[in-house]
């Protein structure tokens, strides 16, 4: 069974730099896409960043050019590093892996909550 330990969230302030980091365990975690989503109060879950197994990203419009997603294979960890953080980035995030044969995120960790202050 995968799981997904998230850790990395806190509270800073607007301009400030965070990095979550996503340990994956269960399985062989180079046949899986990762990805990290987050979700405000009152708003949906959305996609912030996803990489494949060969290291291709895709980064939001809302977060492109301030947030940058890589794993390391040796670890087995993702990592999404925030830069330039703002208050709408306020969120619980939320890391997510999709095998390479699914067409849907299939598992998912507790989420870690990130806190912008102005």
């Amino acid at each position: 069974q995968v799981q997904l330990v998230e850790s990395g969230g806190g509270l800073v302030q607007a301009g400030d730099s965070l990095r979550l980091s996503c340990v994956f365990f269960g399985d062989t975690f180079s046949l899986y896409v990762m990805g990290w989503f987050r979700q405000a109060p009152g708003k949906e879950r959305e996609l912030v960043a996803q990489i494949t197994p060969g290291s291709s990203t895709y980064e939001a419009d809302s977060v492109k050019g301030r947030f940058t997603l890589s794993r390391d294979h040796s670890k087995s960890t993702v990592y999404l590093q925030m830069n330039s953080l703002k208050p709408e980035d306020t969120a619980t995030y939320y890391c997510a892996a999709q095998h390479r044969s699914a067409s849907i995120y299939n598992y998912w960790g507790q989420g870690t909550q990130v806190t912008v202050s102005s």
